[in-house]
């Protein structure tokens, strides 16, 4: 039974965010179509991922891998009375204020001196003008989105998963929106003003059922509170952790500046449609299963929470391994269907898909390890994290150094994220299977074993239909190749399914069954 509820939940999570990445890709293609794929998308890339990487360090990051533990348990143990989980979401609504809206200023203020050591290598002095201009509005977003992570890491903790899920296709709206009508008269400033609009909409959205569970906004500087205390201590070992990550892919990203005109979209593209299964599955998972662990550690359940975690590992595998699959041999072709027009050529389309299947090889490493870190912040341990992350970004950029030198060029920056996360998957594993007394092995290697059956046939559909529809992708957007798309798409999912009924995979069963 609490299979199928984390199946089913999972699910809910997964269709809502199936559509905030389509809309993900309509973003990308609106900017490519209308900025291009170098020059002023370069530096509208880079100036957003800032911001968008320093996300990682406040709520919807660091701080959430820090609190959810603690209000998930302080909800488990008090169903009835709900003041100590709204003192601590009060708490921290409070220090997010605290914290960021003084950093915004100064980043704000100090916008030339920040954008200069980032964009150093970038040769165009109007290059480095327009991202500090860019950066003064970007940077905003950082508070609006770590408010609303707040709300949704309140939400989760309350086993509801459907609104937060929602809130990140009002951003993609807002995005979308203002370029397309505000361009002519904005320019680049248009994405500025529909990133800002986008996150005041997810804070906006999620009120109604943030009350409905009894929190509120009322701000409480009352920072002695013991739980709340708790979260912080926590928070400086996982800040720490995601800081080194965000460093790492800064600097991939300033290597990729140092490479060929438009390696930086290429990164940045890829990384867009990689994240297409990562968030939907991945993340999905994860944002489910990281509250029942917190919940099953808070009750004692030990053989509860060996279940969830070879549980996960499964699930993962069963939705990213064909996903990776599909990414590696058809990616040209979607890249090219979803933004090859306008300013974006069959080269810039090219250089994106030879980066997108480096990152792809390692969709599985990076997710399972992503997930099994939050089993270590559930259970309060964050030296562990902390240290094989080091090592991860350690390798990272021992790799980078070497293959972006090489032929590959920037794809070899993905490569080498990918040789990295594998690496410490490996370890992650051999660490969580010592600390609990062994997992169900048995049950992981069986559910490999029937997902490699089933990606045979997949794996040959594609070669075929790759093979006699030709080199199409060339000519970018047309109805026939959204058909051709379409149908490779749709005959994998179909392919996936049966083979996933014919050999019995728990996840398709568990998400289909109509019993309770």
């Amino acid at each position: 039974m609490a299979e199928k509820s984390t199946a089913r939940s999972a699910l809910t999570v997964m269709i809502c965010t199936l559509a905030s990445r389509i809309l993900g890709f309509v973003r990308i293609a609106v900017i490519s179509a209308l900025f291009g794929a170098g020059g002023i998308a370069d530096v509208i890339n880079l100036t957003f991922s800032i911001p968008n990487n320093l996300r990682k360090l406040s709520a919807e990051g660091a701080l959430s891998s820090a609190f959810i533990p603690v209000l998930s348990k302080s909800i488990v143990r008090n169903p009835v009375d709900k003041s100590e989980p709204v003192m601590i979401v009060r708490n921290l609504l409070s220090f997010q204020f605290v914290l960021l809206l003084p950093f915004c200023i100064l980043c704000i203020i100090f916008a030339k001196p920040l954008i200069g050591l980032v964009l150093a290598d970038f040769t165009e002095q109007w290059q480095i003008d327009l991202s500090v201009r860019l950066f003064r509005w970007f940077i905003n977003y950082l508070l609006f989105i770590s408010i609303s992570a707040v709300i949704m890491g309140a939400l989760n903790s309350s086993n509801h998963f459907l609104i937060p899920a929602v809130t990140p296709i009002l951003f993609s709206v807002s995005v979308i929106g203002s370029i397309i009508f505000l361009h002519k008269q904005l320019g680049v400033f248009s994405m500025a003003l529909g990133v800002l609009g986008g996150g005041a909409a997810q804070i906006i959205f999620q009120i109604p059922k943030f009350k409905k569970y009894g929190f509120d906004f009322r701000p409480n500087f009352s920072f002695r509170n013991k739980k709340f205390r708790k979260i912080i201590k926590q928070w400086l070992p996982v800040l720490a952790t995601s800081s080194i990550l965000t460093i790492t892919q800064t600097i991939a990203f300033r290597f990729a500046s140092g490479l060929s005109e438009g390696s930086t979209s290429a990164l940045t593209n890829a990384i867009v449609y990689w994240q297409f299964p990562y968030g939907i599955f991945s993340a999905s998972i994860s944002t489910v299963l990281f509250p029942k662990m917190s919940r099953q550690i808070g009750i004692g359940d030990h053989d509860g929470l060996k279940d969830t975690i070879q549980y996960g590992i499964r699930y993962l595998a069963a939705l990213l391994i064909p996903s990776a699959i599909f990414l590696s041999i058809f990616g040209r072709e979607m890249i090219s269907l979803t933004i090859q027009r306008g300013m974006f050529t069959a080269e810039n389309t090219n250089m994106t898909a030879g980066v997108l299947t480096a990152y792809s090889l390692g969709l599985l490493s990076t997710g399972a390890y992503n997930f099994l870190q939050r089993y270590f912040y559930s259970d309060g341990n964050y030296r562990i994290p902390f240290t094989i992350t080091g090592i991860v970004a350690l390798v990272d950029i021992i790799f980078s150094l070497w293959l972006k030198d090489t032929r590959l060029g920037v794809s070899g920056l993905a490569l080498a994220n990918t040789i990295a996360f594998t690496l410490g998957l490996i370890i992650l594993l051999f660490l969580i299977n010592r600390r609990l007394g062994g997992i169900d092995v048995r049950k992981i290697m069986l559910t490999f074993c029937k997902i490699g059956l089933s990606m045979l046939p997949l794996i040959l559909f594609l070669l075929i239909l790759k093979h006699f529809t030709g080199s199409w992708w060339m000519d970018g957007s047309s109805l026939r190749n959204l058909l051709i798309l379409a149908g490779g798409f749709i005959g994998s999912v179909i392919l996936i399914l049966s083979m996933y009924k014919i050999t019995r995979i728990e996840m398709l069963q568990d998400i289909l069954s109509r019993k309770r």
